[in-house]
């Protein structure tokens, strides 16, 4: 009876540290799982160090390692994106090769999938201990903030690191967005996804290459992808302003009827055309990022670019 395959994308960007005390890892992980067959898919997003040559290596060293290298950074998106593509498992998983994902939930997370009635079996943190509280306090309130402008349910604490069953990795596949948010996408897609929940793990070496504001910058694609309420806030907050700006007319109107004494106040109307041209700017900026995220995906550039993979290392050899 044939075994099934499990294919393990792994984006990587600047982690020459990390490759191989991952694959040490993942090695004794699969050794000790015979019921299933495992592959290996690096993905290096653009390294400037030599995150590609660990992975040729390991190529070299084991046939179930294979990689993929970008022509530059694309970012982890279509990192995790290219490795869906490139899998040939009957299930599939994302990790990150940091470690903070324990390898050693694998096995029964396959076992959930065979058994039970689900598509995929995501992981979620049930603490962010070694996080800064800055980070993890803007992380909780960005949860808080798209569940509630948003139809699609994002669970707090979610990982990226899941096992998808064949039929859910094709349905993510055919979301071709240039502009990805997987943790949107994957609840997106729908299917039946069991939770499992674990303390948080910090990295083993090297440093995160996630920024706060990267981070910043990827919660605001995430809401711009799946929620249009900055869109209506804006117009809400602009017809609000203009109901106030009537009153306010038609106050000083009558008083100046009433009281015969002209309107006064020029520090009050400073503050006001400031505070209108600031609601005016922040609506234009809204606007904008929907524009320029629609105008990016009406280009259809690929979502990235290989300069090479592991065909071309065994070709050579």
């Amino acid at each position: 009876m044939q075994k099934d395959l499990i294919s393990i994308v792994i984006p990587c960007f600047n982690e020459q540290e990390m490759i191989p005390i991952f694959y040490a890892e993942m090695k004794k992980n699969m050794a000790a799982t015979q019921i299933v067959d495992f592959e290996l898919i690096f993905v290096n997003d653009g390294s400037s160090d030599n995150t590609l040559e660990s992975m040729r290596t390991l190529a070299r060293m084991d046939n179930r390692v294979r990689y993929l290298s970008f022509s530059r950074n694309f970012g982890k998106e279509a990192a995790m994106y290219a490795g869906l593509q490139s899998a040939t498992g009957d299930y599939v998983a994302v990790m990150d090769v940091d470690l903070q994902d324990p390898p050693e939930l694998l096995p029964s997370m396959y076992k959930t999938l065979k058994k039970e009635a689900f598509d995929c079996v995501g992981t979620k943190r049930v603490d962010r201990n070694g996080e800064p509280r800055i980070r993890s306090f803007f992380a909780k309130m960005f949860y808080k903030l798209i569940n509630r402008i948003s139809d699609n349910y994002i669970v707090d604490g979610a990982r990226d690191y899941r096992l998808m069953t064949r039929r859910m990795v094709d349905a993510v596949l055919q979301m071709t967005e240039y502009n990805r948010f997987s943790k949107g996408i994957f609840t997106w897609v729908g299917f039946e996804t069991k939770y499992i929940e674990y303390s948080n793990v910090e990295r083993q070496a090297g440093k995160t290459s996630w920024s706060f504001w990267g981070l910043f910058k990827y919660s605001i694609d995430g809401i711009v992808a799946f929620s249009e309420a900055p869109l209506a806030i804006a117009s809400v907050v602009g017809f609000i302003t203009f109901l106030i700006a009537l009153v306010m007319a038609v106050f000083f109107a009558i008083r100046t009827l009433i009281f015969g004494n002209p309107t006064s106040g020029w520090t009050s109307l400073v503050v006001i055309i400031l505070a209108l041209g600031g609601i005016q700017l922040l609506s234009l900026g809204i606007l904008g990022k929907y524009i320029s995220k629609t105008y990016l995906e009406t280009k259809r550039r690929p979502i990235y670019i290989l300069k090479e993979t592991d065909k071309d290392l065994r070709d050579d050899e």
